[in-house]
């Protein structure tokens, strides 16, 4: 009887549990070994930091191939070159009109709620942000020099641009492109292969990571900064099950509960490992499999999402430029805040694919509006947290925008949507283990 509610179980449910009893875990060695040498090197920094890396690096593992790979196939059956053009077009307006949303959303709120006060100002804060690339040098740097060094160094701009022009060529030679189609459909195939054997590692993976947060993160870090941290969350969970089904409802006209339910996975996913390109993989599974999204759609939107879509981090900027200048007492006009909304909409593509990117383009907000940027060491402390919530958003972001543009191209199966049980690959293969 047990072994067969356990088969029942879900991947959700896996994770789920997976979850709680890592925080448990956490919790339950940081209260009865506080201070602990030994915990912290053989416990958090050894066992659970091994084993958490390992399942982050599985999943970062097939990002290159599978988003190379997806794409060239996507690619391939475009033929129509006005048609490339105008999926491209599409996706990126509806990026930048979800990321200048969730800005004008997040600075209105703050502005109600005014989570910062001059109390917190300290002459000891220090942040040094990076410096961001130069608009001209994003779009040098969009084009490979090498295309196998972009995909060593995972950078998806260069590998999107490689894969679309490579599947084009494909499209374009006739018989010998069919043949070469056929292996890449393969090829596609045994991916999506790799990606359900290692979300089986999920539960198990998410144990670690939630296990090391919660003997890590230290509480006394929100004190000072936990309206602040509550404004963030809130608009965030506002934007991710409010304006994202809204959207996805009126656009589209489909059933957002629906849509939910299904991304509870790549969800939370995304929140343990607080990476969208380390979610990419369980992302495009879902899209195409779960919600009925064609591969020629979904292996273009999500890749080019996972770089530039960053609604979770816009969010965050809006929040943290108000709570700044409120700290600071600095008076922003209208006039700020608008300026506030393009250049962190616009960054949003700007320093994609930079390390550190939200607060690098944090740091180009403030100074676009003449804030100290030492303000951001105020925040810093939560930004973990409220780093893995919001890489749940900008998945769910990419994935709406995914389904609606595939609605619109007519590349959309609404049964394959509306069916429950449509997709669930993981749940399949865990049977036919258990049966072998």
């Amino acid at each position: 009887m047990a072994l067969t509610q356990a088969r029942k179980l879900g991947l959700t449910g896996k994770i789920l549990i997976g979850m709680g009893a890592g925080i448990l875990f956490g919790l339950l060695l940081r209260n009865l070994f506080p201070e602990s040498t030994f915990i912290e090197n053989y416990v958090t920094e050894g066992f659970l930091n091994v084993i958490g890396t390992i399942f982050v690096s599985g999943l970062k593992m097939i990002v290159v191939p599978l988003v190379f790979i997806s794409l060239v196939c996507g690619t391939c059956s475009l033929s129509d070159p006005s048609k490339l053009g105008r999926l491209g077009g599409k996706t990126i307006v509806f990026y930048l009109f979800t990321t200048a949303i969730a800005l004008s959303l997040a600075i209105s709120i703050a502005i109600l709620v005014h989570p910062g006060n001059a109390s917190l100002v300290s002459d000891g804060l220090v942040f040094n942000a990076k410096e961001a690339p130069s608009l001209s040098q994003v779009l040098i740097n969009i084009v490979p020099t090498n295309p196998l060094q972009a995909m060593s160094e995972g950078n998806m701009l260069q590998i999107i641009l490689f894969a679309v022009i490579f599947g084009f060529a494909i499209s374009h030679i006739g018989e010998r492109g069919k043949r070469v189609a056929a292996l890449f459909n393969d090829l596609n195939e045994v991916i999506m292969r790799v990606v359900t054997l290692i979300m089986q590692l999920a539960p198990y993976g998410v144990f670690a990571l939630m296990a090391k947060l919660a003997l890590t993160l230290g509480l006394e870090t929100f004190g000072s900064v936990v309206k602040y941290f509550f404004v963030v969350l809130g608009v965030l969970l506002l934007h991710a099950f409010v304006v994202y089904p809204s959207l996805l409802k009126i656009i589209a006209g489909l059933n957002p509960f629906t849509f939910i339910r299904k991304m509870r996975d790549v969800q939370l996913f995304a929140f343990s490992t607080a990476s969208s390109n380390a979610t990419l993989p369980v992302t495009i599974e879902t899209a195409e499999h779960r919600l009925g999204v064609d591969n020629k759609v979904a292996s273009f939107t999500l890749p080019l999402g996972a770089t530039i879509n960053m609604d979770g981090t816009a969010i965050m900027q809006g929040v943290a430029t108000v709570f700044i200048a409120q700290v600071y007492g600095i008076d922003l006009t209208i006039t700020d805040y608008a300026m506030v909304v393009i250049t962190a909409t616009l960054a949003s593509i700007g320093t994609a694919g930079v390390p550190g990117v939200g607060l690098i383009m944090l740091a180009m907000v403030l100074n676009q509006v003449g804030l100290p940027v030492e303000g951001i060491a105020l925040i810093i402390g939560v930004d973990r947290l409220l780093d893995m919530v919001r890489t749940a958003v900008n998945v769910t972001g990419d994935t709406v925008a995914t389904v609606v543009i595939a609605k619109s191209e007519k590349e959309f199966n609404e049964v394959t949507f509306n069916d429950t049980q449509a997709g669930k690959a993981a749940s399949s293969f865990n049977d036919q283990l258990n049966a072998k």
